[in-house]
């Protein structure tokens, strides 16, 4: 009987151990930030002023240098290509509105331990073309080229 109970332990325990053990930290900490955006959205109510634009710009200054480069040259091709976009934070990470919906975001290579950038863009970006296309690029560094189809991407996402 005790072996019985012994092996049922171990089995237990061996598949506790490959189990989802749940978000990771850095999830965790996107979501935190989340939670504190919606909270301060709430906080301010509907049609009060707040400078979204100036809390995307103190987040980009917080991200280490390849980040911050890189992030910086996006939110400027972002307001030139797209002017109407309301830059805002979104999980932590700056993002591009249209109408209260994000367009178009920027996930810093640190924002997830990742190896490489991300632009991004959601499901209200007008990007369809044909019954499958693109809704995230990996940003290693922005070329002049790059830099013209982000423009070109980011005026047709914003419709």
């Amino acid at each position: 009987m005790a072996e019985k109970k012994a092996a049922k332990k171990a089995t237990a325990k061996k598949a506790t151990a490959t189990e989802y053990t749940g978000l990771t930290e850095e999830e965790r900490a996107a979501m935190k930030n989340r939670t504190q955006e919606l909270k301060a959205e709430a906080r301010r109510g509907k049609g009060a002023k707040v400078d979204e634009e100036g809390a995307l710009l103190e987040k980009l200054a917080e991200m280490d240098e390849a980040d911050r480069v890189m992030g910086e040259r996006i939110h400027e091709i972002v307001k030139a290509a797209a002017p109407t976009l309301t830059p805002k934070l979104w999980y932590g990470m700056p993002a591009y509105a249209k109408n209260g919906k994000i367009i178009v975001f920027y996930q810093p290579a640190a924002k997830f331990k990742a190896r490489y950038a991300t632009l991004g863009f959601n499901d209200d970006a007008k990007l369809d073309d044909g019954a499958m296309w693109p809704t995230a690029f990996a940003l290693m560094e922005l070329t002049a080229a790059d830099e013209a189809r982000i423009a070109e991407l980011v005026k047709k996402a914003a419709g």
